[in-house]
């Protein structure tokens, strides 16, 4: 009897797909408990994570020493960037106030990452961006920690007011002085520092020529880095030299920006005389600022109106933060970092970018024909300069787009002036030949 047989084929189960999971931990402040705060939470994170069944570890995202109110976190931004690039199914963070504190900023980022199909989990509130109930429960809770920012931030003026009212100093940090029981102690060695750059500048040296001397020489700086020029100067410029202080000379705008302002008379100043042993003459410290008034009148008078271009202060270099400059030479025009063009490569190794590599790049990225200082100002926070001729475009919406450019061979660098002047010189050989 013959029998049929029909092999039957199981469909093997797949896999369930792991979910790629981030945590953000962030402190506000650099002191060293905070510092072990953060630490602490990278580790928490990091355990709970990869110890998550169905749960792919990404990574930690952390910001130090910044205020949730403040949008120029680069761990935030990066972590937004990760998600938008689709490394990213769920993120983790302690608090609604660890992740921000400004309303409009968590709202935003919620709604984005929403839409990205990314869900936060906020532990401490227990809640769940991607459920129903979730981004109603945001809204109550970022107005309560906004509140509470306001709240923290009033009674942090309240008791600065309370201190300038009674000679205190908000900060202890200056170089010569060590700030002890109320009160600036001086500290030998660095006065000595102090004064050596006081009596050097009256005897007419300029600031240059004073960094020059004080890297030559070795001498430590107040940040324990390089001497630099606004070190000095800030030195130079520094009244609780001469034994005196002038309080609240500097204000924050608000509790959400936290923009440092000069004060010109939008509030109280505070002047205490005689509050501790001086470094510095009153009468060499009045002498140093009137030259130093001196200089800047002839410094702008030389320097004339600063014409402003559409990339001024726009490229960031991502080496030392600081702004690429424009730079004129007879064959070409570039951006330049300022670090690297006054200091050198050892100091920092950006790479001068051609204008017209610069403006062809924009165009593309922008979609545009031409490109203005508006367009880039509406449209853009910064262009971030990194390493291997890279470019990052960073939009106001959080989008950020990465361009590479090339480096121009020396022939496509050459001007039409310098190809005739070859040519002459060719010719000039021939018939000389």
């Amino acid at each position: 009897m013959d029998r049929n047989v029909e092999r039957v084929v199981f469909n093997t189960p797949k896999k369930p797909k792991a979910t790629k999971v981030a945590a953000y931990a962030r402190v506000s402040s650099g002191k060293d408990a905070m510092l072990h705060s953060l630490s602490a939470q990278v580790s928490y994170y990091s355990n709970l994570i990869q110890n998550h069944e169905g749960w792919l570890y990404v990574g930690v995202y952390r910001d130090e020493g910044i205020t949730g109110t403040k949008e120029q976190r680069n761990g935030f931004q990066r972590l937004m960037s990760d998600c938008r690039a689709g490394k990213i199914d769920l993120i983790i963070t302690k608090s609604i106030s660890r992740f921000a504190r400004n309303t409009v900023t968590l709202l935003e980022a919620v709604r984005e990452l929403k839409s990205l199909g990314i869900g936060i989990l906020f532990e401490e509130q227990n809640i769940n961006t991607l459920t129903a109930e979730g981004e109603f429960m945001i809204t109550i809770l970022a107005s309560y920690a906004q509140e509470e920012s306001l709240s923290a931030s009033e009674n942090q003026k309240w008791r600065v007011k309370k201190n300038f009212e009674e000679g205190k100093p908000w900060t202890g940090k200056m170089l010569g002085y060590r700030y002890d029981h109320g009160t600036y102690r001086i500290i030998p060695e660095e006065a000595e520092t102090v004064k050596l750059i006081f009596s050097t500048y009256l005897k007419g040296k300029g600031i240059i020529s004073i960094v020059n001397m004080l890297n030559a020489k070795g001498i430590p700086s107040p940040n324990s880095e390089k001497w630099s020029q606004t070190t000095v100067r800030k030195i130079l410029s520094q009244y609780t030299y001469t034994g005196n202080l002038l309080l609240q000379r500097f204000y924050r705008n608000n509790h959400l920006e936290k923009i440092t302002m000069v004060n010109h008379g939008e509030l109280p100043m505070y002047h205490v005389e005689g509050c501790h042993e001086p470094i510095i003459p009153l009468e060499e410290f009045t002498a140093v600022q009137n030259r130093l008034a001196e200089q800047a009148e002839k410094f702008n008078k030389s320097k004339g109106t600063k014409k402003l271009y559409p990339f001024t202060g726009r490229i960031v270099c991502a080496g030392c933060g600081k702004n690429f400059k424009r730079r004129t030479t007879p064959t070409t025009v570039t951006w330049v970092c300022p670090t690297y063009n006054s200091q050198g490569k050892s100091a920092c190794d950006a790479k001068q970018i051609p204008e017209e590599t610069l403006i062809k790049i924009c165009k593309e990225v922008l979609g545009v024909e031409d490109i203005t200082t508006e367009l880039l100002y509406s449209r853009l926070t910064a262009i971030r300069a990194v390493k291997n001729n890279t470019l990052i475009f960073c939009f106001r919406d959080g989008k950020e787009i990465v361009k590479q450019w090339k480096d121009r061979s020396r022939s496509e660098s050459w001007t039409p002036e310098m190809r005739a002047e070859v040519s002459r010189r060719r010719r000039e050989s021939m018939v000389n030949g």
